[in-house]
């Protein structure tokens, strides 16, 4: 996978309110420790919608998590390797904590969500400048532990003006003393970006890098080929496609620079996999070449790309096909 430039540009000046600094978790210190760097596991976690994969995307200046206008597209865990000259940040996307609409897939991935919250360093409450809602306290109110947290406003783009953030800030400021800072931003734009680095780092315990300085996340290659088509499959059909739908990669094989793939995308009724398909196969041919260009950049190598569509019935409420999903 090849690296990419952090996303730059000339944003405002953002106001962060630092809170009262609790005390980090620390971690033994190897032999070859350097004094003051910093380490740990960042969890990014909030109600879906709320720009997490987006802020994850702009923190490592590429894609790794997908993003489409629909609640839930993150799945699953995904884990960026941020490497800085005095700290190194394990940023850890999660599925958006569901509330509303409770079945055997979102039970998974609201367990996924929690467990992320509650084993990290540092936790990131991601929600929305203006819109805080019942569903962020319920959230505050299982991460528990030490971790000192950190809520961002995102999406103050969409603000006439950073101030009418100020109300909220205050609010929580007042009802919630303990969080270590609150952070206005856009994950979109970047606006706010490097105060958010600096919370983080501050915050994460002193210990040496545990990743390597050029690695960028613990997931394989076959995993973001899965992720890619899903977005795609979101992203194009929008609300057409019901929500029970995955990606299954059945071949995965490298030949030089060439990686030849072919994957089956699952429905839960007839009646989706010809919405998938399209007049004359005119919508999965697209989905393909569409998936196929971001493997391209992504694998930095030519891509060779099959689709298939299968209707598999229940599968997002059978625990067996969950499982053989990958999903946990």
């Amino acid at each position: 996978m090849c690296a990419a430039q952090r996303i730059t540009g000339a944003v405002p000046m953002v106001p962060v309110v630092p809170l009262p600094a609790r005390p980090s978790m620390t971690q033994p210190f190897s032999p070859d420790h350097v004094a003051g760097f910093r380490c740990g596991y960042v969890a990014l976690v909030g109600r879906p919608n709320t720009g997490k994969s987006t802020l994850l995307n702009q923190l490592m200046g590429q894609m790794l998590s997908i993003t489409a206008d629909r609640a839930q597209t993150t799945r699953h865990r995904i884990q960026g390797v941020l490497s800085r000259p005095n700290a190194q940040l394990i940023l850890v996307d999660s599925p958006g904590y569901q509330t509303q609409r409770i079945n055997p897939l979102n039970k998974i991935l609201n367990r996924t969500a929690q467990s992320v919250g509650q084993q990290a360093d540092v936790v990131v409450l991601v929600t929305e400048a203006g819109r805080w809602r019942r569903e962020d306290d319920q959230i505050l109110a299982w991460l528990k532990g030490d971790a000192p947290v950190i809520v961002v406003l995102n999406k103050i783009d969409q603000l006439p003006s950073v101030n009418e953030a100020l109300p909220l800030i205050a609010k929580l400021h007042a009802d919630h003393p303990a969080l270590a800072a609150i952070v206005p931003l856009s994950a979109r734009n970047g606006q706010g970006i490097d105060a958010l680095l600096d919370a983080i780092e501050q915050h994460l315990p002193e210990a040496p890098p545990i990743y390597g300085e050029d690695e960028l996340t613990d997931r394989p290659e076959r995993f973001f080929a899965a992720e890619i088509i899903r977005e795609k499959l979101f992203r194009l059909l929008g609300e057409e496609l019901p929500y029970e739908s995955t990606v299954v990669i059945d071949r995965f094989e490298e030949e030089g620079n060439l990686r030849r793939i072919a994957a089956t995308i699952i429905v839960e009724r007839r009646a989706q996999k010809p919405i998938v398909l399209g007049q004359g196969g005119e919508r999965i041919k697209r989905i393909a070449s569409e998936a196929r260009q971001d493997m391209e950049k992504m694998f930095d190598g030519k891509v060779f790309l099959t689709l298939w569509v299968q209707v598999r019935s229940g599968w997002s409420k059978d625990g067996t096909h969950l499982r053989s999903y990958g999903y946990e």
